[in-house]
């Protein structure tokens, strides 16, 4: 009996194992088993929206089981700790697992880049908890706002700044706007149209890289007639209960601080003897194997592709590629055949600038505005997985243009932090 086990289930993780069942799944000889520490799949493109209280958290994941099926391989919720490549074990937090090949698909973790005060003292934004505790804490900033005399001191704890200025920041601030101008505004009567600032923080030279220079300088222009404050060149030195530093120049205070910054390897693969990239991720070579363990593959946000960048943007096309390069490798090396290489480049980027508007590269066409924005729409429903939940986001979009956002704090969150000096407690954070 031959083992092929898959850790990690995103895009990458689940889309090995479907070409793998479909490939394998009739063979009696072989087993399948994914392993994840999340018994559901995220769309994370919607994650925004669920910040913003446009779309119910639970209509952006769909259980793995219910994606399963009737298909053979099993599943297993459980958290890996490490991977012995020398003794083709994986270690979980409930027992070790052997195996004969595997994929390592666990995706990436946002770096702190050794920042100060990041752990501390900034809200993350990688999985639905963090959306989640991201929405509550803008509610309950606005529920203090509301009958704050002091208009300065309002300001304050109206002010949130987005550190990160690249896909996820961009959609998450324009997001943001839109929560804020069109329901918190006209349901918080002590709050005015002017009360809120929004800011992006971005160390590079310009946001949206890897976005054609067009459509980038299209992007900024439209945050800022939204009177978003985009800094670029702006690199973060320290972050503070209510405020962050910046090199050269003035504290920002903020009423929240939203670390939405890269992505680095997963800590499970930290301690491996294999090769990592400058972000921690491993490095594998063009097959998607880990040079020296032909038997292990790398897939997703958690690799580096040797000489291929193109190919090892953390997006969610790049990973359904690995998913699918990694699953018919296995079953060609399992035939004998010549294992075949990656061959993806990017063919397009969307990015949402919240409602009506958007930038759009497909295939060479460039296109912004009300019709990039029905096809960012209209593509996102599309690769829903399951009807049902594209039902639902697509009920709750047309829900919005009639009923007002839901407001209501889903969980006990601490007083501002401008007014507690509070500090994120990290058992609040650790809810994915």
């Amino acid at each position: 009996m031959s083992r092929i086990v898959v850790l990690g289930g995103g895009f990458a993780g689940l889309e090995a194992i479907r070409v793998l069942e479909r490939r394998l799944g009739g063979r009696e000889d072989v087993e399948l088993l994914l392993v994840s520490d999340h018994n559901y799949l995220l769309f994370t493109p919607l994650l925004p929206q669920v910040a913003s209280s446009l779309v119910e958290p639970r209509h952006i994941i769909q259980p793995i089981r219910d994606i399963r099926g009737s298909r053979r391989f099993r599943f297993r919720r459980d958290r890996v700790l490490d991977v012995d490549l020398a003794g083709r074990r994986v270690m979980l937090a409930e027992g070790a697992v052997p195996f004969d090949r595997l994929v390592i698909a666990l995706g990436g973790t946002t770096p702190s880049f050794g920042i100060s005060g990041v752990e501390e003292y900034a809200l993350p934004y990688k999985h639905l908890g963090d959306a989640i505790l991201l929405r509550d804490h803008l509610i309950d900033l606005a529920e203090h706002a509301d009958h704050e005399p002091d208009g300065d001191v309002r300001r304050r704890m109206l002010t949130v700044c987005v550190v990160g200025g690249g896909y996820t920041g961009v959609e998450l601030v324009a997001e943001l706007h839109d929560f804020f101008h069109s329901y918190v505004v006209p349901r918080y009567r002590g709050i005015g149209a002017g009360d809120y600032h929004l800011v992006v923080l971005e160390a590079g030279e310009e946001i949206l890289r890897g976005v054609h220079p067009t459509l980038a300088a299209r992007a900024n222009r439209r945050l800022g007639r939204d009177g978003i404050e985009v800094r670029t060149r702006t690199r973060v030195t320290r972050v503070l209960p209510g405020a962050v530093e910046v090199a050269g120049g003035e504290p920002i205070v903020a009423g929240l601080i939203v670390w939405a910054a890269g992505v680095k390897g997963h800590p499970a693969l930290a301690h491996l003897p294999v090769a990592h990239d400058r972000l921690g991720r491993m490095v594998v070579n063009s097959f998607l194997q880990i040079p020296g363990h032909p038997e292990v593959y790398g897939a997703g946000d958690a690799v580096s592709i040797e000489g291929k960048p193109e190919a090892s943007i953390p997006i969610i096309p790049a990973a359904l590629a690995h998913g699918r390069l990694v699953a018919e490798n296995i079953v060609a090396d399992l035939a004998g055949r010549a294992l075949r290489p990656i061959d993806f480049a990017p063919r397009g980027m969307l990015v949402s600038l919240g409602e009506k508007d958007a930038v759009v590269e497909v295939m060479g066409f460039r296109f912004s505005g009300y019709p990039a924005w029905l096809f960012w729409n209209a593509l996102h429903l599309l690769k829903l997985v399951g009807v049902r939940k594209q039902l639902q986001v697509a009920l709750d979009w047309s829900l919005a243009r009639f009923f007002p956002r839901d407001s209501a704090i889903m969980r006990e969150v601490p007083r501002c932090p401008i007014c507690a000096h509070h500090a994120v407690a990290p058992k609040e954070r650790d809810v994915a």
